[in-house]
């Protein structure tokens, strides 16, 4: 299998027939196969795929709504193509981007290309407004210089989609999580179109919720295998700013002050507990990473190439002009 297709539904029962011809129109000639996860509609879309599907539709049915992270984690799951791709139901997207996105990856060797939506075709105030400050704010702060974290079009290589890692809303964040298993992205301009039927499945509710899984990424992306550089500092400057407030106290005590309910006793103790337990956060982190690489025999590194030179030693000379003799060396 060349390409699969792995597209998320929830509610889009008028989307699917023309999504169906759509994809059978863009990818005439391509092996591939559609995996069409239902995240638990309560509409007519698990009746019209089975209506319109043909041999090369695998449908997967939840039978609640999970979300969009566990629906496109269970569609790479079933997926069995060498290149995977990920676009919504709604129409938005368009899958006559995706041979040219496929080729791309494959001439100039990245493992994943996402699209970057050309004249996006939706609310200026509500959605493509926030969507651009929070797409500059996730570029400064990781380093990932993808311009539309929001585009759900992207084409992967498999080895790189089947270890994503994908919990709990993590979709939006697939870029920085590829960056994590080692791997090369880069963007292209894709076409956009407004949506024509159902209603979308977002709005300015997922604000805070995006924040709070971009802190989450922050701190996997550079201190997941190494949690003790994140805790110990922060827990060493604690310590260390409440033992010497704590030592100041003393000795303005040694010297007959009173010094109980000071603000700053309050203060000092609560730093030097703390450092304490910011220490203690980071030991713990650090011995849980170390059971999460060692019971799934799991590197804390990826490789992407061994190359073994092969020479023939028949003739070989040394730089006195004498010929070498073959070795072989057992284990």
């Amino acid at each position: 299998m060349e390409l699969s297709l792995v597209i998320t539904v929830f509610n889009e029962e008028e989307n699917i027939r023309p999504l169906l011809a759509q994809i059978r129109s863009a990818l005439n000639g391509f092996h591939y196969e559609v995996i069409l996860v239902d995240d638990g509609s309560t509409d007519k879309t698990v009746r019209e795929i089975k209506k319109y599907a043909d041999e090369r539709v695998k449908l997967v049915i939840f039978n609640s709504n999970y979300g969009q992270t566990a629906a496109m984690a269970a569609g790479i799951v079933q997926a069995s193509g060498d290149f995977i791709a990920t676009l919504d139901g709604d129409l938005q997207n368009d899958p006559s981007d995706i041979p040219a996105m496929l080729d791309k990856l494959k001439k100039e060797d990245w493992d994943m290309v996402a699209g970057n939506r050309k004249n996006r075709k939706d609310g200026a105030l509500l959605r493509k407004l926030p969507s651009k400050l929070a797409n500059r704010l996730i570029r400064q702060l990781t380093g990932v210089t993808i311009q539309d974290y929001g585009c759900t079009l992207k084409v992967f290589k498999k080895e790189i989609a089947k270890n994503l890692g994908l919990y709990g809303e993590l979709h939006r964040f697939i870029p920085i999580l590829a960056v994590l298993e080692g791997g090369r992205i880069i963007d292209m301009e894709v076409r956009h179109h407004p949506r024509q039927f159902g209603t979308s499945k977002y709005g300015l509710s997922r604000t805070f919720k995006v924040i709070s899984d971009l802190i989450l990424m922050l701190f996997l992306k550079k201190y997941f295998k190494r949690p003790i550089h994140f805790f110990g500092p922060l827990g060493l400057l604690c310590f260390f700013f409440g033992s010497t407030i704590s030592f100041y106290l003393f000795v303005l005590k040694l010297l007959g002050h009173d010094i109980w309910g000071r603000p700053l006793l309050i203060l000092g103790i609560t730093l030097v507990l703390a450092g304490i337990q910011f220490l203690t956060f980071g030991i713990i982190a650090e011995l849980i990473m170390r059971v999460y690489f060692e019971s799934q025999h799991k590197t804390t590194y990826h490789i992407k190439e061994i190359v073994t030179i092969a020479k023939s030693m028949d003739h070989a000379m040394d730089d006195a002009g004498h010929p070498l003799l073959k070795q072989v060396v057992q284990a």
